[in-house]
């Protein structure tokens, strides 16, 4: 079929990106799906940190490449008629880690680590091997996949356990987000971290990631907890989140040992930078832990003294998709979320559509916008 999409054709491209627009609106072929696979519309999608790392350089990734990972999508045609798993109509929340559910580490419980689901994709491939996604301009050049899914598009066909089956009246551009901030974020403290009520929580980096990360440390029973970063709207919105302090990055390790008597238990660092890293090691407790989910630049390295390990006990951890079981993890943070707990749709600073899209990055790479969410749906109507 033929499909819409928001094709990167090179990297690097220059700022502002409504200028130079890395991102273009292209026709592209779309094969139908395998067995184990499955055709979707893509009915949100949301813009993140590690769409604009493809984008600026940051991530080396096969071109071209249709973008976009984290989203939520309604199933309209199983590549296996007989899979019980899913119907045409399920409402699906998707997720950027297909686990193949045999390897090493996906038996062991680290499907988030899948080796098989890494390897693809690096390549910009699907689990099952190849691209689905061709040119339409006669040559029938392969479109590499961004992350199994490529969601900056109307439909797409993904891997059927990249999918996680959710009910239907869940608001669409808050459904979209348990694919990558909610998962990443909230897993950080409560899977990888093993938060423990009654810890203290330390934020580097309050954008999508590292909200929902304070928001999981709240749902965790994290107390007190506390944010760092250099924009003061976003500080403003960790307080009427319930931290109980925010800080400008200037002077924050002597502003949090006054204010918490003493240094963090925990420490997420999520903008994605070395030496924000290494801040957050200096700053937590003797003992303490450091988990970190940003997407340094890979030339970026992390220094530290390396007698601190045994001196003072740290530990570094690193954090991939949150180390979450996506068809465990996203129901139970659906059910945090219509409890109150975590009120992930805060996180949500704009809505718009695919052809909005290079606009709406510049507003992410500039720290602006926190979550931003795109309605595939609305340009297909209007085409």
């Amino acid at each position: 079929m033929k499909i819409t999409a928001a094709l990167l054709e090179t990297s690097g491209a220059a700022h502002p990106y409504a200028a130079s627009m890395p991102l273009r609106l292209t026709a592209l072929d779309l094969a139908p799906p395998r067995a184990g696979e499955l055709l979707v519309r893509i009915d949100a999608a949301g813009l993140c940190h590690s769409d604009l790392s493809v984008i600026n350089g940051d991530r080396l990734r096969p071109l071209p490449m249709a973008l976009g990972h984290e989203a939520v999508a309604t199933v309209v045609t199983l590549g296996d008629p007989d899979d019980q798993r899913f119907a045409p109509g399920d409402r699906v929340v998707l997720s950027f880690m297909p686990a193949c559910g045999e390897c090493l580490r996906c038996v062991s419980g680290e499907g988030y680590l899948c080796d098989r689901g890494a390897v693809a994709n690096g390549a910009g491939e699907m689990l099952r091997g190849g691209s689905r996604l061709h040119r339409c301009d006669g040559a029938q050049e392969s479109v590499r996949h961004h992350l199994g899914v490529s969601a900056f598009a109307d439909h797409a066909v993904v891997d059927a356990r990249s999918a996680v089956r959710i009910d239907a009246d869940i608001p669409l551009e808050v459904a979209a987000l348990f694919g990558c901030a909610v998962l990443t974020g909230v897993g950080a403290v409560l899977n990888t971290a093993s938060l423990k009520a009654g810890e203290s929580l330390a934020v580097y980096g309050l954008g999508g990631v590292g909200l929902a990360a304070l928001l999981g440390g709240l749902a965790g029973g994290a107390i007190p907890v506390v944010a760092i970063d250099p924009s003061a709207d976003k500080r403003a919105l960790a307080l009427e989140l319930g931290a109980a302090a925010a800080f400008a990055p200037d002077g924050a390790e002597d502003a949090i040992v006054a204010h918490l008597g003493g240094r963090p238990d925990l420490v997420v660092e999520s903008v994605g930078s070395a030496r924000v890293l290494e801040l957050a090691y200096g700053l937590v407790r003797r003992g303490g832990r450091v988990v970190t989910v940003g997407l340094p630049n890979p030339r970026e390295m992390f220094s530290i003294p390396a007698v601190s390990l045994v001196g003072d006990g740290k530990t570094v951890m690193g954090s991939y998709l949150g180390s979450a079981i996506p068809a465990r993890d996203i129901p139970r943070y659906i059910a945090l979320w219509r409890a109150g707990r975590l009120p992930v749709e805060r996180l949500l600073s704009n809505v718009g559509q695919l052809k909005d899209i290079n606009t709406m990055f510049d507003a992410l790479a500039s720290g602006a916008a926190i979550r931003q969410i795109v309605f595939p749906q609305i340009e297909r109507k209007s085409a």
